[in-house]
């Protein structure tokens, strides 16, 4: 598997001194990984070739592995259940992070009750926080919308109306497409961006590149070099960014022409198959 580094003058090179080994040496500890997962480690139901056995170099090297995903469609437990489905390696739960968690610890008592405009996941989410759920808008102090594949007028118009009647409101995260093997979805971003100009205000956003993301993501890492994984730039590498964090641009889901990513990011593989190689080289 292709690595590539950024050279002298902003390009990417096969071949050269890799930043891992610059970041590594000296430094206290294994360090940290932090994984996105669709467009990543798996693409619909499909790992990405090499995944599992990446994973586990990592953690047989000691690194903490954290899995940090703005899909929000489900809870942590069913995200962990999915990745050991998929990608053969088992997760535990409170290894993950998801875009409806990060949501959930933006909302306080004087939030209750929340309107959700999401698929399951969602809701138990904030149910799991002990944050009451309405269908009500003009009972809803606070309004979270996320990614809903089966998303209708009615739940949009509930929605905007809880937006429009002065519930807060908040954006589980930003991403307008979703990864597929074939031409991308429409995301979270899309649906929040119908809210958004139905009720006049622009959301609150929770997932990456966001503070509350970077927050819970901050909370399960240990000692030593942090490295974030992902396929978009405008979420994974800016959220990289964020925490000062060496970045890692995967080909496998939404971004298309590394060059022309924004922001750039520090190493750019062809898919996670060559993470390992890429962290562990000395």
């Amino acid at each position: 598997m292709a690595v590539r580094g950024p050279g002298p003058a902003g390009k990417y090179a096969r071949n050269g001194e890799s930043m891992a080994h610059r970041v590594l040496a000296g430094t206290p500890g294994p360090g940290n990984v932090i994984l996105d997962l669709d467009g990543c480690l798996y693409v619909d139901d499909e790992a990405v070739p090499g995944a599992r056995r990446a994973l586990e170099v990592l953690m047989g090297a000691g690194l903490r592995l954290v899995f940090a995903t703005n899909n929000s469609t489900k809870t942590a437990t069913v995200v962990a259940e999915r990745v050991e489905q998929i990608v053969g390696i088992p997760v535990d739960p409170a290894a993950v992070v998801t875009s409806a968690m990060a949501a959930a610890s933006m909302l306080t008592d004087h939030d209750r009750p929340v309107l959700a405009i999401g698929e399951r996941g969602l809701a138990d989410t904030i149910s799991a926080a002990g944050l009451a759920l309405t269908d009500d808008p003009a009972a809803a102090r606070a309004v979270v919308v996320g990614l809903d594949r089966g998303i209708s007028y009615e739940r949009l118009q509930r929605a905007s109306h809880a937006v429009l009647l002065g519930a807060r409101f908040i954006g589980t995260n930003p991403d307008a497409t979703f990864p597929t093997r074939g031409v991308p979805d429409p995301g979270a971003g899309s649906i929040i961006a119908a809210v958004e100009r139905a009720g006049g205000r622009a959301p609150e956003y929770a997932g990456k590149p966001h503070d509350p993301m970077r927050r819970c993501v901050e909370a399960l890492l240990g000692s030593g070099p942090t490295w974030v994984v992902g396929d978009r730039a405008e979420t994974d590498l800016a959220f990289g960014g964020t925490g000062g964090w060496t970045t890692v641009l995967v080909m496998t889901g939404v971004t298309r022409d590394a060059s022309a990513a924004d922001p750039q990011p520090n190493h750019v593989l062809d898919s996670v198959a060559g993470l390992a190689s890429l962290i562990l080289r000395d």
